[in-house]
């Protein structure tokens, strides 16, 4: 169980370091962004985020109550995984759907 929980810590720290930020800029500021230039991945700044919401879930899910973990834990990490897969199933559709030329 050990290691399902440092997986979906992993998995939900790396989606919300790539997805949040942007959606959060474009949604605060107005933004304008085509495409997917929005999103970018290889920034020192994805990896500090997603190291931090790794340390943050990771220990979210060592808590001794119940209650609090399921609140702390369970239910973020699901959701954002859930989204997460979603938008890369999303952008796998459209690639192989939309006309290249």
């Amino acid at each position: 169980m050990g290691y399902l929980r440092a997986l979906l810590s992993v998995v939900a720290a790396l989606f919300l370091a790539m997805l949040g930020p942007p959606l959060f800029y474009s949604l605060r500021n107005n933004a304008r962004a085509t495409g997917l230039a929005a999103f970018r991945v290889f920034t020192p700044s994805v990896g500090i985020l997603a190291i931090l919401f790794f340390a943050l879930f990771f220990a979210a899910s060592r808590l001794n109550s119940k209650w609090v973990r399921v609140l702390l834990f369970w239910t973020p990490v699901t959701i954002i995984s859930t989204l997460g897969f979603g938008f890369l199933v999303l952008v796998a559709i459209l690639w192989l759907r939309v006309p290249k030329g």
